[in-house]
């Protein structure tokens, strides 16, 4: 029986407080939402094994805190992460203006190997309450801004969008990773043949 590899994939999801970025981990990784708040500390993550472009990948998906007194740990769960979701909530215009220090801070503290190539996926969050966000040209024009980000409204109550929005999550991690592996082992070098020597004898 052949055996596919498995990539093993590291997502970042970073939002301001109360935005639903555990609600969202939870319905696409358990397919459950509670309506019972309750902030993270520091930071959790939990996984999920999804199959992209015919590849077993397993994404490990860490939710941080949005509050400002645990940004200090930023780098210690930043770094390595193969995509970044960065989450706003519909219904609280001001959360969309934080998207821009978010973004900033990631790539300060994660410092991946190319910072404009580097992969975001943009979540607008509890479309359940608010159907249309009022914020929705002016976020798409940011992400356009931004090389194109791929952008969802989503709600984390119903599931609506949040299955679609993390297989585009996965699809980015793996290129990103596949792009990571290319780079740390390049072609080998191929050595040119002498055809003028001579393999008979010897010439001692």
């Amino acid at each position: 029986m052949e055996t596919r590899k498995r990539a093993f994939l590291k997502v970042i999801i970073l939002g301001d407080s109360g935005v639903g970025k555990t609600s969202l981990m939870n319905q696409y990784v358990n397919r459950r939402f509670s309506n019972e708040y309750k902030a993270t500390i520091g930071a959790d993550f939990l996984t999920r094994d999804v199959t992209v472009d015919n590849k077993l990948v397993t994404l490990q998906i860490w939710d941080t805190a949005g509050q400002e007194r645990f940004a200090s740990l930023g780098v210690a769960f930043y770094r390595g992460a193969d995509c970044c979701v960065l989450v706003y909530d519909v219904t609280a215009p001001n959360t969309m203006d934080s998207l821009d220090a978010w973004r900033n801070e990631f790539l300060e503290q994660a410092d991946p190997l190319h910072h404009d190539e580097f992969p975001f996926v943009v979540i607008g969050n509890k479309t359940d309450i608010q159907a249309k966000s009022e914020k929705n040209s002016v976020t798409q024009s940011w992400c356009s801004g931004k090389g194109n980000v791929s952008y969802f409204e989503t709600s984390a109550k119903n599931g609506s969008r949040v299955e679609e929005a993390f297989q585009t999550v996965a699809q980015k991690a793996l290129e990103q990773d596949t792009e990571l592996t290319k780079e740390a082992y390049p072609s080998p070098i191929q050595l040119p043949q002498d055809n003028n020597k001579s393999h008979e004898g010897c010439s001692c």
